[in-house]
């Protein structure tokens, strides 16, 4: 075996492959991964570098056309054709486009009669007469179109439109563009209908979160999370890798939405036009930290305000009929909150808590009118993570409370609710997680009049599928 020094080894291949004057006096060289010293034949802890000829400025051979050239035809090194190309590809943008998603399947079993009774926002599996369910059936696609300008659509393909008693009807959940403002791409401009940035729990994925469903404080803001707007995020170069780390690495991020956050808003939930021509205003701080010790923490606030019409229909509540009336102007009532969140990652022990507070359109059933009123409430999770051969697994406790209107729906009824949920999610490939919970609800039924309060118990089970 012959050992060279880099300058030698180039020297001795350029000298070769003149000689003999073709492309078949190529070299195939080696490199020790460990000393950094080239080598022409092949050996223990060398790495392959590849076939090389002298680069010249005479024409080449047909063979050897696609060669690349060398600024110097004396000592210049081209790879062979074999392993380089005349011109870098170019992708066209379709093919920066890429397609994936999941789909969750879930069932239900009641503890008890009581629980036969219970309704959810979060589920509408929950109930009489439910059986296995497709909660979501997401498909996304996405992509850089340009340097500058990104795409995110994802359809649901297992939505219900409300009054339907049919099921897995397809309804758009996101449809936006990200324009950069810089070439680091700390700066962008979100356009289209998004998750509105307020409340951790909501930006975080459904594909990624542990507890079945959102907390009813924080998602009663928001319906389905989203709304039609624009929005200005900023996030520097290390909240981005952080804010991307902690998706990927499976400690259940909730991805980019910025260290900072503002924007303008319909106001009216997702898939629902305006109907006061009142933009709702919202802004979004939340920052990972990362101590020594690798662990993350992150923390933040949102707020928003704006006003929101209520849509009121006939309801009967202690024997009285009324169709409530709306105490506000003819913008709407006054809709305005603020919420905290503290996340400290599961590594392998993890904790998240978020509040709100505010004011909202509420129905005050002894006066028959809906009117502003305070509202309060938020969650608390202590999860655990479990990793080994058999692959993820996360055991969690979650309480929630909420004081407070259901202001999309009919009438605006208030809501109570108190509800302790113990499960386990096993992930033994990042194809497949199954999730299995039980569930103490006390919960107002909002969905129709007279707004029962109900207790139940429940046995939740989901598969999810990812790809």
């Amino acid at each position: 075996m012959k050992k060279f020094l880099p300058a030698a080894a180039f020297w001795t291949m350029c000298g070769t492959a003149a000689a003999d004057g073709s492309p078949q006096a190529a070299i195939e060289l080696y490199v020790d991964t460990a000393t950094r010293q080239i080598f022409a034949e092949p050996g223990p802890g060398r790495t392959r570098l590849g076939k090389f000829v002298q680069a010249s400025d005479e024409a080449a051979p047909a063979v050897a056309s696609a060669t690349r050239p060398a600024p110097s035809a004396t000592n210049a090194v081209a790879a062979a054709p074999a392993v380089a190309s005349a011109k870098p590809s170019t992708k066209a943008w379709y093919e920066k486009i890429g397609i994936r998603g999941y789909v969750q399947m879930r069932y239900n079993h009641e503890l008890g009669e009581d629980a036969k009774d219970l309704k959810s926002p979060g589920d509408r599996f929950i109930g009489r007469e439910q059986g296995f369910g497709i909660r979501r059936a997401r498909v996304v696609i996405s992509g850089d179109v340009t340097d500058n300008m990104s795409i995110y659509i994802q359809p649901d393909l297992a939505s219900t439109p409300s009054g339907s008693s049919t099921t897995n009807f397809a309804q758009l959940r996101d449809a936006y563009a990200d324009l950069w403002l810089d070439k680091e791409k700390t700066w962008r401009i979100r356009a289209g209908q998004s998750k509105i940035p307020y409340g951790w729990e909501d930006l975080q994925s459904s594909q990624n979160r542990l507890a079945f469903d959102r907390a009813d404080a924080l998602n009663s803001a928001v319906r389905d999370e989203r709304d039609l707007g624009v929005f200005a995020y900023w996030s520097p170069l290390v909240a981005k890798e952080r804010f991307a780390y902690l998706v990927k690495s499976g400690l259940k991020g909730s991805g980019d939405y910025g260290v900072v956050g503002f924007g303008v808003y319909n106001g009216q939930g997702a898939n629902r036009p305006d109907r006061n021509d009142k933009l709702h205003s919202v802004v979004h701080f939340s920052y990972p930290f990362k101590f020594a010790n690798g662990q993350f923490l992150e923390v933040g606030a949102d707020a928003y305000t704006g006003r929101y019409k209520v849509s009121t229909a006939s309801a009967t509540i202690d024997g009285r009929t009324f169709t409530p009336s709306v105490d506000g102007t003819v913008d709407g009532s006054e809709d305005r909150r603020v919420a905290a969140h503290v996340v400290y990652y599961p590594q392998p022990f993890g904790f998240q808590a978020e509040w709100t507070v505010g004011k909202g359109p509420e129905l005050d059933v002894a006066r028959r009118t809906i009117r502003t009123k305070s509202l309060r409430g938020g969650y608390a999770q202590v999860m655990y993570k479990f990793d080994g051969g058999y692959g993820s697994l996360i055991p969690y406790a979650k309480w929630q409370t909420y004081r407070g209107a259901a202001k999309f729906d009919t009438n605006a009824p208030r809501m109570e609710v108190d509800e302790v949920e113990a499960g386990v999610e096993w992930q033994p490939s990042s194809a497949i997680e199954l999730a299995v919970a039980y569930a103490n609800m006390r919960r107002t039924d909002v969905s129709a009049a007279p707004y029962r309060r109900i207790d139940g118990q429940l046995l939740r089970v989901q598969l999810q599928v990812n790809y």
